[in-house]
């Protein structure tokens, strides 16, 4: 996967690059400003997987850059990333057609989990910030045992009918408990389902 990343920090691009590249499988380039990011973007001779953009780098203007790089990026995906998570994120990021959204605290794992899902067409936004502040996060508790046991199979990356026979069950009994867990971690699809399971240390 082809990355670039443009953020302002020379020690944090490095950092990130040093994260991705250890991981396997990423190609990342760095730049400092919204300027450089659209020339890179234009110079590219196939499209990056993933354009990462600090919110507060110079040239941004705010959400303007943001747009201005989706409008650059031929159809891949483009998202914004920042230290603190400005008022209303979710919903101008999400608005914008943007991949999602990366706060800088987020743990090295949970940060390349992040890229990779955003780079394979997928939306990533962290629980707090994708909910209304009035629906908390579930607790772990909200899953049943079966649920966990069925949750944990996903994380591994096995196939309903690979779930069903370890479990013997009926597979349609087990895409039941799928689209159960998807629906109660408020997941889009298995595979968001896997990811914010690791996050919250489910499985």
């Amino acid at each position: 996967m082809r990355i670039l990343i443009a953020d302002d920090h020379e020690l944090l691009r490095d950092v990130l690059r040093s994260f991705l590249e250890a991981e396997g499988g990423f190609t990342v380039d760095l730049v400092a400003d919204l300027h450089e990011a659209l020339a890179s973007m234009a110079a590219a001779e196939t499209p990056y997987d993933l354009v990462v953009l600090d919110y507060g780098m110079p040239g941004m203007d705010g959400y303007a850059g943001l747009e201005q790089a989706i409008a650059a990026g031929k159809g891949k995906p483009v998202a914004l990333m920042s230290g603190l998570a400005p008022p209303g994120v979710a919903d101008k990021v999400l608005g914008a057609g943007a991949a999602g959204y990366l706060p800088k605290t987020l743990p090295a794992r949970s940060l390349v989990n992040a890229i990779r899902f955003m780079a394979a067409g997928e939306t990533y936004m962290p629980l707090d910030l994708h909910r209304p502040s009035q629906s908390p996060a579930p607790a772990p508790s909200g899953l049943s045992p079966r649920e966990v046991e069925v949750l944990t199979r996903l994380c591994s990356g096995q196939a309903n009918k690979e779930i069903a026979r370890e479990l013997n069950l009926r597979e349609p009994t087990i895409k039941l408990h799928v689209k159960t867990i998807c629906r109660k971690l408020a997941a889009r699809n298995r595979t968001h389902a896997a990811m914010i399971a690791r996050e919250r240390a489910l499985c």
